[in-house]
């Protein structure tokens, strides 16, 4: 089910030319990059998969923080690893995307930080663009000192 929005908050548009051997420029030109293709070894170039696991993990870093305020907890200092993988898969499309987001929080247990990843997923604009199209897995790593 597409849901609407109801309101805009901020709205932006990047433009791209060349695909993964090109460039991409924000219309604002604060994002001004050169593309490659993520095996090949061009230096000051980036790809698109990269550009997604940061926007991915930004996005849920204040996804987690928004959450973890409503239950008194502050995520300030958390870790958040989002790793995209680009494989192919056995659709008629070809190729398709997978993304493990890993997080850490100084003092935690990953047990215990689990709850508030789940949280932050269900309200992370986008966890909610990749639901049911992105195999997505939450990890959360121990961060607490070691006893003994």
């Amino acid at each position: 089910m597409v849901v609407p929005l109801t309101r805009t908050l901020y709205s932006t548009t990047a433009h791209a030319s060349g695909g993964r051997t090109g460039t991409v420029v924000t219309d604002d030109g604060r994002l001004d990059l050169r593309l490659a293709p993520p095996r090949k070894k061009a230096p000051e170039s980036t790809n698109p998969e990269q550009l997604f696991a940061a926007g991915f993990a930004a996005c849920f870093t204040s996804a987690l923080a928004e959450v973890a305020g409503e239950f008194g907890v502050d995520a300030a200092a958390a870790r958040v690893a989002c790793q995209v993988e680009l494989g192919t898969t056995d659709t008629a499309a070809g190729y398709g995307l997978a993304v493990t987001m890993t997080v850490s929080l100084p003092g935690w247990r990953g047990e215990d930080l689990l709850p508030l990843l789940h949280r932050a997923d269900a309200v992370c604009p986008y966890s909610q663009a990749v639901k049911g199209n992105v195999p997505l897995t939450l990890r959360a790593e121990d961060a607490v000192p070691a006893e003994g």
